[in-house]
């Protein structure tokens, strides 16, 4: 029994030995050697995000100038045109009608006019024996004059309902992108009815704000996408309209690079609304482990201290904002030893 209590008092003897060694302050970092920078206090731009979607300046809609039947549609979304060019037919059978009346009438005025000419000459003729009377040609050239201003009169009648049949056309209002070509072939349509809708003017990004910050955004306020499709982008605000709809607000920025192949495409993007003081730093001297992102701190002997810090993005792709763990004055060193 005297033994084990022997052995267990040496045991104990040997841990506590260790744990007093375990105790022991650890070897302080060797002085940084990496780069090093000096925190200060900057005006950083308030990043709002906000949706929005790219468009182009303005949109124009191919019209129907007649009622009728839509028997030709060419275009589909994302076809290019050119102005002026015929995308589409409406034909209204009424107007053939029409047509073929006012040709009937021709012939009918031609007939009376050719009838009108023949009287004439004869009454001129007997008027030179002086069998007629002066009055009596007279009359006779007044129906001849009549009836070729009926010839005229159908003529133009038949012009102007075949010109209404050339109305049937529909032609691309701009050169641009269809956007939509939604109305079947074979559809009723009436006069002022938009059958297609065309891209006109350069492509942009169209905005929607919150009302809430319609006194913090001005033309000039900078504009960062962060997109698989577009990449990492800077534009500016060119124009912001007085407006308010459900809420919201429309502003334009323009981004360098967009085309009229992404119109309608929604993206995310952060919007310059006003200014603050913060601390921002290259990005090269984060260092993020576990998904937790660390600064190495610069003590005043020297040492190298890791610590977390909370970070926010800026509109520079290469520079990043400290919301918190560092102040104004700290020294941070980027490529210190791990």
């Amino acid at each position: 029994m005297g033994r084990r209590i022997g052995m267990a008092a040496a045991a104990l003897a040997l841990t506590l030995a260790g744990c007093g060694d375990g105790g022991q302050a650890p070897a302080p970092r060797p002085a940084a050697q990496g780069q090093r920078l000096k925190v200060a206090a900057v005006t950083v731009p308030e990043l709002k995000p906000v949706a929005a979607e790219v468009a182009t300046r303005d949109q124009a809609e191919a019209l129907v100038r007649i009622p009728g039947r839509l028997v030709r549609l060419s275009v589909r979304e994302g076809d290019l045109v050119t102005r002026g060019q015929a995308i589409g037919m409406v034909v209204d059978e009424r107007i053939g009608y029409e047509t073929s009346a006012f040709q009937a009438q021709i012939a009918a005025a031609s007939a009376e006019a050719d009838r009108a000419r023949a009287e004439l000459a004869r009454i001129e003729y007997l008027y030179r024996n002086n069998v007629y009377a002066r009055a009596r040609l007279d009359q006779a050239q007044a129906a001849a004059r009549a009836a070729n201003a009926q010839v005229a009169a159908a003529r133009a009648q038949r012009s102007a309902s075949a010109s209404a049949a050339g109305q049937g056309a529909i032609l691309a209002p701009a050169t641009g992108r269809v956007l939509r070509a939604d109305i079947p072939e074979g559809s009723v349509v009436a006069p002022g009815m938009s059958v297609a809708t065309v891209t006109s003017g350069p492509p942009l990004l169209r905005l929607r704000v919150p009302q809430s910050l319609a006194g913090r955004i001005h033309p000039g306020a900078a504009v960062s996408v962060q997109d698989d499709r577009l990449g990492s982008r800077t534009g500016t605000i060119v124009q912001v309209y007085p407006a308010v709809s459900g809420g919201q607000m429309t502003a334009d920025a323009e981004l360098p690079g967009l085309t009229t192949d992404l119109v309608g495409q929604r993206v995310s993007v952060l919007l310059e609304a006003g200014s603050r003081q913060g601390i921002v730093i290259p990005k090269r001297f984060l260092i993020t482990q576990f998904g937790v992102d660390y600064v190495d701190l610069l003590g005043r002997d020297g040492s190298v201290a890791r610590v977390p810090v909370q970070t926010a993005p800026t509109a520079a792709a290469d520079r990043i904002e400290i919301l918190s763990g560092l102040g104004a004055g700290d020294v941070v060193v980027a490529g210190t030893a791990q």
